[in-house]
């Protein structure tokens, strides 16, 4: 009896059902469950394909900020001391273990689901009566998109995985695989996704399309190419499946950097997540969440302070527009009894508890300047109205930006030095941004490293991509040197004291990857534990 495989099956079922409202829970009995059983339709299978996506969007996934937990040893992000935000804190002092419930629930559980749940679509998708090849070719296309992205971030942040593709009876315990193995599933099933997927899907965004397939095929290229793997050939592939994306027009940027994070499925947005509060699926890492506790609401909310940004981090961002609308620097803190706010700058000794910036672009919401909706940060210049820890914005996972830079740094590798189309990607980014063109005639190597930092900015606090670049290109020793030692009153220390046996040498390569959850060793115990945990 397929138990492990079974059971996600019916929870899976069971959020499909509550979805689509098209069957009824007394229908049939629960042993007799099987994908087989419960997918004889296409209505029926894209319930089923709406609860893959569905998998990873929840609090307890990917729709909180505990998602990108072990990728708080990066410079982008950092939380405060104390608290309930010590499970991230552990992470950014790189003192993170495998008792780690965020890494256990939302970074290993939430992909794994995902996984199960396409391996279900694709188990069933030549025995569905689709009404056409592409009906079909789409319901394939988007099970092995979500499953090669799944294993994509599960590669990156736990290195060796078991390889699971069909049903697992519960007396299995399959092995980790090589990490090189993994890396070929995943390019064949995002090979697949590109072949199957439509360019396009009219009216119904959160598709995985083709293009989305290119742009993440661009990204796993381009990681292949640096540690651990370290295979440079795939610069060249990198570059093409990213100038795919680019020469297909079909994605702009954004004309003002801050607007992107106002607007749901913008001109540069190429695959996200959707969120509907009012339908019970908010998004839980922005707003009230991206607010410091130092500030409080007129309606008398207080700012959660679960993330913000390093000192050095902020204070090395390149002067322009761009930074101006990343980073939250200027408090607006009310007076409890006279109710009359007061602008304080984020590094004020006397006024503010945290002296770190915070983000700016994860206050808001979607609702209208102005409204009383509550959806997000809702303020003026000067005050703060309302605020609300649920947003309906998407978690927008690929921009259009991010396959700009990614062409950029992938063609300049690739060819000896940079290439002219290379210093347009780039430009184009920079420009919107309030920069000058890069400098013309910049080596290799440093050609890269202004791709690297300028990335470093324009995602700033977004899905582990700036983590992803330091493991890639082993930054971390460089990283900690820029570490400040804050001042927060609690207990005098911020980023500091590290752990000091992870701060240099091979002590510090073992961060790059995150530890196996303990609950899974103790499942698997023929499993060996990641170095250092």
């Amino acid at each position: 009896m397929k138990v492990r495989y079974f059971c996600l099956s019916l929870t899976v079922l069971a959020a499909s059902i509550l979805m689509t409202g098209c069957q009824d829970l007394n229908e049939d009995p629960r042993a007799d469950l099987t994908p087989g059983t419960y997918y004889n339709t296409p209505q029926e299978l894209e319930g089923g394909i709406a609860s893959m996506y569905r998998m990873l969007a929840p609090d307890d996934a990917w729709g909180f900020i505990v998602w990108q937990t072990s990728y708080f040893g990066s410079d982008d992000l950092s939380t405060v001391p104390g608290s309930n935000k010590e499970l991230m804190r552990d992470f950014d002092r790189l003192q993170g273990d495998a008792g780690n419930g965020n890494v256990g629930l939302n970074q290993w559980n939430a992909p794994w689901k995902c996984i199960y749940q396409a391996n279900n679509v694709l188990s069933v998708v030549d025995k569905v009566a689709f009404n056409s090849e592409e009906q079909k070719n789409g319901a394939a296309g988007q099970a092995h998109f979500m499953r090669g992205m799944c294993y994509f971030f599960l590669v990156r942040t736990f290195g060796e995985l078991p390889i699971v593709t069909d049903e697992v009876d519960i007396a299995e315990r399959p092995d980790r695989q090589p990490i090189s193995d993994v890396y070929e599933l995943i390019i064949n099933d995002l090979t697949q996704a590109e072949a199957l997927l439509p360019e396009t899907w009219s009216g119904q965004p959160g598709k995985a399309n083709r293009l989305a397939a290119k742009a993440l095929l661009a990204d796993v290229y381009l990681t292949l190419t640096g540690w651990p793997m370290n295979q440079s050939n795939y610069y060249a592939l990198a570059a093409e499946k990213a100038n795919d994306v680019i020469q297909s027009g079909k994605y702009t940027l954004v004309p003002e950097y801050g607007d992107v994070f106002k607007t749901n499925n913008n001109s540069e947005c190429i695959f996200a997540f959707q969120y509907n509060t009012a339908g019970g699926l908010p998004r839980r890492s922005t707003g009230q969440f991206a607010v410091p506790q130092d500030e409080t609401s007129a309606a008398g909310e207080e700012g959660w302070h679960d993330f913000c940004t390093e000192v050095n981090f902020y204070r090395n961002a390149p002067k322009c527009k761009r930074t101006d609308e990343t980073f939250h620097t200027v408090l607006k803190i009310r007076d409890t009894e006279t109710g009359v706010f007061s602008l304080v700058q984020w590094d004020d000794m006397e006024k503010t508890r945290t002296q770190h910036p915070y983000f700016k672009k994860f206050r808001h919401g979607v609702a209208e300047p102005g409204t009383t909706a509550g959806d997000g940060v809702n303020e003026t210049e000067t005050e703060i109205i309302k605020m609300a820890p649920s947003t309906d914005k998407t978690l927008d996972l690929i921009r259009y930006p991010y396959v700009l830079l990614n062409y950029a740094e992938a063609s300049a590798m690739a060819s000896g030095g940079p290439t002219a189309a290379g210093y347009d990607a780039i430009n184009l980014v920079r420009r919107r941004a309030g920069l000058p063109d890069l400098t013309p005639g910049l080596s290799q190597a440093d050609f890269r490293d202004s791709v690297v930092y300028e990335r470093a900015y324009e995602c700033a606090g977004e899905n582990g991509i700036r983590w992803f670049d330091i493991v890639r290109l082993q930054l971390l020793p460089q990283v900690l040197q820029q570490r400040v030692v804050g001042t927060w009153r609690e207990d005098q220390y911020w980023e500091n004291p590290l752990n000091p046996n992870y701060t240099s040498g091979a002590g510090l390569q073992s961060r790059y990857l995150a530890p196996i959850p303990q609950s899974e060793m103790e499942r698997n115990p023929e499993w060996k534990q990641n170095t250092g945990y």
